[in-house]
Formats: C-alpha cells, sequence, structure tokens
C-alpha cells in the first residue's frame, strides 16, 4: 500500500498529493512560482531562482528545504528535473547533485485546474443587461453580413468576427447569470452573513433585479426575433460555415481533413446554445425565461429574508432560538430537583394522566390520607369508567366521514379553465393587425381583448425613454409583440369598451400574435435537423 505522502507515481492525480501533506503551503508557493516564471517565458529554474521567487513568508530560511520541495514535487510529477551541466567546470563537478527543474504538462494541469477552482469560489457572478444590448447589436451585424450575399455573398472575416463576439458575449452573459444566481441564493439563507450588511444591500439587489427583468423582457423578445430571422431561409448556416471554413484554414496538416467539419460542429453547438436560451421550443421553456421567472420568484424571498431579520431584530424568537435558551436554563439549573421540574414544565411529561383525579378527589385525600407504604391490593381502588377501560378513550367514536366526491368541481374548473383559453386565443386573433395601424382604427374591444391590449401597451410604455419616437416589446409569457410608434400630428384615439371608453394620443401600432405559423419576424418554436 502507497503511503499518502509519496502517493502513487503512475496515478493520474499524482500531481494533487502536494495538497494534503505536510507543508502543502509551501509546495503551492513553489508552483506558482514556476507560473510566474512560465509568464516571463523562462522554462527552467534553478532552486536558488525558486528560493528568491517565493514570498518572504512563505520562503524557507536554509535552499536545502526548498531542494527537498522541489525533488517531492518531481516525485509526484507536478516538475521534471534535469542535470544542470552549464555550472560543471571540473571533473569533480559531475558527481554533485546539481538540477534544473521545469513544469511537466500534468503539473501546468493541476495548477490551472486549482486557479479554477479558485476563481469559481470567490466568483459571484452579474445580471450583464449591458450583454443583451451586444448581442442585439452582433445578431443585427450578422444580417448586414448575411445580406451580402446578393452581392457575392458574405465576407468571411466579417462573419467569423462577428460570431465571436456574439457567443463570446453570450457565454458570459450565461455563465455570470449562472452563478449571480447560485450567490443570491447562498445570500438568502443567511448562513455567515452580517445582518447590517444585507439590509444595506438588499435595496440595491432589488432595484438591480427590477432592471435587469425589464431588459430582459423588452430585448429578449428582441433577440428571439432577430434569431428567427437569421434562420430563415437559412442564413445562419452559411455563416456558421463560413466561421468554420476561417478556422480549418490554420488547422494542423493531420487534422486538415476534418477541422471544417468538426469546427462546423462546434459553430452548429454554440448557435444551438444561444437559440435554446432566448427561443422556447415545444415542451422546453427558454433559458431566458427560466432566469426571468427565477429572478423574479427572488424579490419576495428577498423580502421574506428581510422579515425574518426584523421579527429577530424585534426580540421574536424561533423554535432554535428557544431551544438554546433552555439548554441554558438546564445548565444552569442548581440541581436535578430543579431540572425535572424544569423538564415537566416545558414539555408538559407528567405521570399517568388518565386517571381522573378532581376537587372531590384532592379533598376526600385530605380528609383521609393513605401511607404510602399501604400495598395496593388494602387501598380504595380508583374507579375507571367502562367506556375508557373498553376503548382507552371518554369519547364515544362514531362513523368515519365519508370521502367527499369532488369530481364535479373539477370537471366545472376544467370547463373554466378551457373557456378562458379559448377567450384568450380569441383576444390574441382580434388584437393581430396586417402591419401598421392607427389605436383609433382598433375599434370596440371586449373586457378580456382589452385586457390584453392594456397589458401589451403597459410593456411598450416601461421601455420608452426621452427622446425615443418607436418601440418594440414583448409580452410577458413571449406570446405577442407590440410595436408602437409616437404620431407628430397631435390626434387622439378613442377605444371604446363595455365599461366605458379609453382616450389617449393617437399611435401608430402593429400587435404580432407570435404564436401563430407564418408570422413574418416570428421567432421559430423548434430548430430544423
Amino acid at each position: 500500500m502507497t503511503s499518502p505522502a509519496s502517493g502513487p507515481r503512475g496515478s493520474d492525480h499524482a500531481p494533487f498529493i502536494h495538497l494534503t501533506v505536510p507543508n502543502a503551503a509551501l509546495y503551492r508557493q513553489v508552483m506558482r512560482a514556476f507560473l510566474a516564471a512560465k509568464e516571463r517565458f523562462a522554462v527552467h529554474l534553478r532552486p536558488e531562482d525558486v528560493h528568491a521567487a517565493l514570498p518572504p513568508e512563505h520562503r524557507p530560511p536554509d535552499l536545502d528545504a526548498v531542494v527537498q520541495a522541489l525533488d517531492r514535487l518531481v516525485e509526484w510529477g507536478n516538475l521534471r528535473a534535469d542535470p544542470d551541466t552549464s555550472r560543471v567546470t571540473a571533473v569533480e563537478d559531475f558527481y554533485r547533485k546539481r538540477f534544473i527543474y521545469q513544469l511537466t504538462q500534468a503539473g501546468e494541469a493541476a495548477e490551472q485546474a486549482l486557479s479554477v477552482y479558485d476563481e469559481a469560489l470567490g466568483r459571484r457572478g452579474a445580471l450583464q443587461a449591458v450583454a443583451l444590448h451586444d448581442i442585439v447589436t452582433q445578431l443585427r451585424a450578422l444580417l448586414v453580413i448575411a445580406a451580402e450575399r446578393e452581392e457575392g455573398g458574405p465576407d468571411a472575416a466579417k462573419a467569423h468576427l462577428a460570431l465571436s463576439a456574439l457567443t463570446g458575449r453570450f457565454e458570459a452573459l450565461a455563465e455570470n447569470a449562472r452563478a449571480f444566481m447560485g450567490s443570491l441564493q447562498r445570500t438568502m439563507d443567511l448562513h455567515g452573513v452580517e445582518v447590517e450588511v444585507f439590509l444595506a444591500y438588499k435595496d440595491r439587489l432589488i432595484q438591480y433585479l427590477e432592471r435587469f427583468i425589464q431588459d430582459l423582457i423588452t430585448l429578449g423578445g428582441r433577440i428571439a426575433v432577430l434569431i428567427g430571422e437569421l434562420e430563415r431561409d437559412g442564413r445562419a448556416g452559411v455563416l456558421l460555415r463560413l466561421a468554420a471554413a476561417r478556422e480549418a484554414a490554420d488547422a494542423a496538416p493531420e487534422e486538415a481533413a476534418s477541422a471544417e467539419e468538426q469546427a462546423y460542429e462546434r459553430w452548429t453547438a454554440k448557435w444551438a446554445g444561444l437559440t435554446a436560451w432566448f427561443v422556447s421550443a415545444d415542451g422546453r421553456e427558454s433559458q431566458a425565461r427560466l432566469l426571468r421567472g427565477r429572478a423574479l420568484g427572488a424579490i419576495p424571498q428577498l423580502l421574506a429574508v428581510v422579515r425574518q431579520l426584523n421579527e429577530r431584530r424585534a426580540g421574536r424568537s424561533d423554535r432554535s432560538a428557544d431551544f438554546r435558551t433552555l439548554a441554558r436554563w438546564f445548565a444552569e439549573a442548581p440541581d436535578d430537583e430543579a431540572r425535572h421540574r424544569l423538564w415537566r414544565a416545558a414539555f408538559g411529561l407528567y405521570s399517568a394522566r388518565h386517571l381522573t383525579v378532581d376537587a372531590d378527589t384532592l379533598a376526600e385525600r385530605t380528609a383521609r390520607p393513605v401511607p404510602a407504604s399501604t400495598p395496593w391490593a388494602e387501598a380504595e381502588p380508583l374507579r375507571i369508567s367502562p367506556q375508557l377501560r373498553r376503548t382507552g378513550s371518554y369519547e364515544r367514536r362514531g362513523r368515519a366521514r365519508r370521502v367527499q366526491d369532488r369530481s364535479e368541481q373539477r370537471h366545472r374548473l376544467a370547463e373554466i379553465a378551457a373557456r378562458q383559453a379559448e377567450e384568450i386565443a380569441a383576444a390574441r386573433a382580434r388584437l393581430a393587425t396586417d402591419g401598421a395601424i392607427r389605436l383609433s382604427a382598433l375599434g370596440e374591444l371586449d373586457p378580456v381583448a382589452f385586457t390584453l391590449f392594456l397589458q401589451l401597451l403597459g410593456d411598450a410604455l416601461a421601455t420608452w425613454r426621452p427622446g425615443v419616437t418607436s418601440t418594440v416589446a414583448t409580452s410577458n409569457d413571449g406570446s405577442m409583440e407590440i410595436r408602437l410608434t409616437a404620431l407628430a400630428d397631435g390626434t387622439t384615439a378613442d377605444i371604446r369598451t363595455p365599461g366605458g371608453t379609453f382616450r389617449g394620443p393617437d399611435h401608430l401600432v402593429e400587435i404580432t400574435d407570435l404564436t401563430r405559423p407564418g408570422r413574418a419576424g416570428q421567432p421559430r418554436t423548434g430548430r430544423d435537423d
């Protein structure tokens, strides 16, 4: 059996042994010195070079300790030792132990893995609203590049650079979103979190979440539309093929035959990941929608945590605090008798309470006390109710209640849900326009269609900024899109409803039902294999 200190030399994980042995801190600093030297393009280091490169707080007083650490790292496969013949000036020097050291491939890979581990532990992530704007910009650039096909074909360099910038920004957005939501959940768990810091942080965090959710609603639908336009007529596939061919041009000779196909598969996988993030498919919600729901759910959870903290600060204790207080009382009790009284008072566990002892019984015992030494056979018997003796309870039990049949109520709820779905579908069909029309041309709307129209109008106005004359927004469920353009003629639009007339400045409006097949600009709900 191999000792942990030496480790199995042929093991694939031997370069990690230096983390679990004594002097692990010295071994880590030695390996970091080699990584720093590699960044300066220095391959080999002598023991005295390593000793000088160590931080003062980790530097041993003598060089022999560093030499021993280097030899152990060589044994574990982190370093490689080569004879140092550059300083040999006499025959006797050949018999002296002189080595120069360099990183092995396994040792470098182990240090890179540890760097990733340390970075992941300290990473909090962020919800990058700016990345959403960048993705929209890059998708529009790809549409312009794809349109060059009519003028001799898209430029391969432009397509490759735009796709690289797009996928790089998207991967950073997705990774940071995952890290942020994980750190947010750890923050809400309140483990190791200072109360004052959290209370000061929660207002900024809630504003941050609300701002990102608004941007995600606005830009997520726009990104889905742009992806649908790129996938129409196979334009996305052409751009991916150009990027793969450009990458394959730099492939090594032994990989030239399959390099382009492998690069195309990588680009196709990246594009599929981008599409799955923003476009929902049959039976699968997009990651953007899931993130939006998770971020929306985090706000009430944060408020619940704040209420819990306020209750603690106001003096209201929870069960764990009660048990800790009770344990302290037990520890401070003067004797066992006091502890028994405390136990009975806290948990109410008394001796046999099923015998009826009332005021008359106590008065009789006071008038005619019975000595404790009296045998139970000679003492006056206790009279127990026959009901208690037969059933163990004073209460007379009746028949169990029959299980109520609720199939009729479930059928009624199903009918209500189906009717509501039909009303919503009819409202979407009523609001969908063929191109841009004036608000005043919408005419009279029933209550369901008017409610849906107000929601769409609110989503569009939420994205309105000073100086903006046109905006595009998508409903929360991703089923409707509204394009709103301001008019400068000062006209007023009247929309009649059974409850009254809705009146406001007239606008050009285009409402698209994204669930209907064949709509212009509709993001596809599936991918063609």
